[in-house]
């Protein structure tokens, strides 16, 4: 894939195979800075698995100075309504010492431009409602809240629950 040179400081370019631990050191630190680092249960071989062989995601590493300043992990998604994909960002990171450069605004307009390039109907992510920066970024981006919808989930024991459910 190609690399985006985008000023004497800045290389934005999709992740490869052997960021693999990279990708993880900054999963773990955006997870810290949102209070869930007890969360999470990803490994390296989960990122190496379903990013770079089933790629069922992909990722983009900000580099400032030569030096690795965050990620934005996405995938598709689909829209019944548009009738047309969409790119639903997962996670947008940029470390604390890298803050203020513009590079969150970076990641967020690349993976636009993408899903633009990509013919997909939207652009989605989910924001924690106590994440008051994030949330004044992203709305000084053009994005608004969707205040009239509420993220469900399931995971471990209730999925496995549910899905039992199914008749066999």
């Amino acid at each position: 894939m190609k690399n985006f040179q985008i000023d004497e400081h800045t290389l934005l370019r999709f992740a490869a195979a052997e960021d693999v631990p990279l990708i993880l050191d900054l999963v773990r630190e955006l997870a810290e800075y949102e209070h869930l680092l007890d969360q999470v249960r990803a490994t390296a071989e989960d990122f190496r698995k379903y990013i770079f062989e089933e790629k069922k995601a992909e990722v983009i590493i900000v580099e400032y100075d030569k030096q690795p300043a965050g990620f934005a992990l996405f995938f598709y998604n689909f829209s019944t309504f548009l009738g047309r994909p969409g790119l639903y960002l997962e996670d947008l990171f940029v470390k604390p010492p890298f803050r203020g450069k513009g590079l969150g605004k970076l990641l967020l307009t690349f993976i636009a431009h993408l899903a633009a390039e990509r013919n997909c109907g939207r652009l989605e992510w989910a924001c924690l409602n106590w994440n008051e920066p994030s949330i004044a970024f992203y709305k000084s981006q053009g994005a608004r809240p969707l205040s009239e919808w509420t993220t469900y989930r399931v995971t471990g024991p209730e999925l496995e629950a549910l899905a039992g459910k199914f008749p066999s």
